[in-house]
């Protein structure tokens, strides 16, 4: 089951270096962001699908021409996401997907089924094994070790019949934590060397093609495909770089 929320939301501009700080702890909660990050996209998703627009800001920052006062005086870590919310500043962007489901309104991303609450936590518990079996596919062999990795996602989305999603039915955090990665590696993969992800795959097809037709996922995809496939090409394939923007 999934709630699909049809508002077009217009997007703020992506502040650079000089940019002014807004009002810290005004009480207006903020989302702070890249639009390319995988990481902060998992907790624009879970804002968009609970219809937390006008609660939750997004303040977009430029990671590769950052604002000094992000670091200095906003969240030490210097890394998005974090969210400002009720006087502190939270980060780590699976700690924030758990965070605003449960502290704000809007349909639940976590199951009442004890089973799928417990798969749930093992779902998102693999997330960044996952994660590095695939960045090391980029320099090794990317069928043995890109295709063990979606091999587990194959073999998760068998466990429940009753939908198309990690927990069957349910839309949920888990299908949140693992999908803005699995649509980056699936388009470095197929362009660079020439992998389909989905090829005897089925359950992860579906679950792609199925997610791709929820607004709240939808309205996130903002990532050029080209621009990610010469920036991962830079960053994961080529020694000795400098970290850039990360996609």
């Amino acid at each position: 089951m999934f709630f699909n929320f049809r508002t077009v939301e217009s997007l703020p501009p992506t502040l650079e270096a000089n940019a002014e700080q807004p009002p810290l702890f005004d009480g207006t909660t903020r989302l702070y962001t890249s639009y390319a990050c995988p990481f902060a996209q998992r907790v624009w998703i879970t804002r968009n699908y609970k219809g937390l627009q006008d609660e939750i800001k997004l303040v977009p920052l430029n990671l590769q021409n950052r604002p000094a006062w992000y670091k200095e005086k906003v969240y030490p870590v210097n890394k998005v996401p974090s969210l400002e919310h009720n006087g502190k500043i939270i980060g780590e962007s699976l700690d924030l997907i758990k965070y605003v489901d449960s502290n704000f309104e809007g349909p639940s991303l976590v199951p009442n089924d004890p089973d799928k609450k417990r798969t749930l936590e093992e779902l998102l518990s693999y997330a960044d094994k996952f994660m590095e079996m695939l960045f090391a596919s980029f320099k090794g062999d990317p069928e043995k070790e890109a295709g063990a990795a979606f091999n587990y996602l194959e073999d998760a989305l068998k466990k429940y019949d009753d939908g198309p999603f990690l927990l069957g039915r349910d839309f949920s955090l888990a299908d949140i934590a693992y999908i803005p990665f699995v649509e980056r590696f699936q388009i470095f993969l197929s362009e660079v060397f020439k992998y389909d992800t989905i090829a005897g795959r089925p359950k992860l097809a579906a679950w792609i093609e199925e997610l791709n037709k929820i607004d709240a996922y939808k309205q996130t995809k903002t990532v050029d495909p080209k621009q990610l496939v010469e920036y991962y090409k830079q960053r994961f394939m080529v020694p000795k770089l400098s970290t850039p923007l990360r996609l």
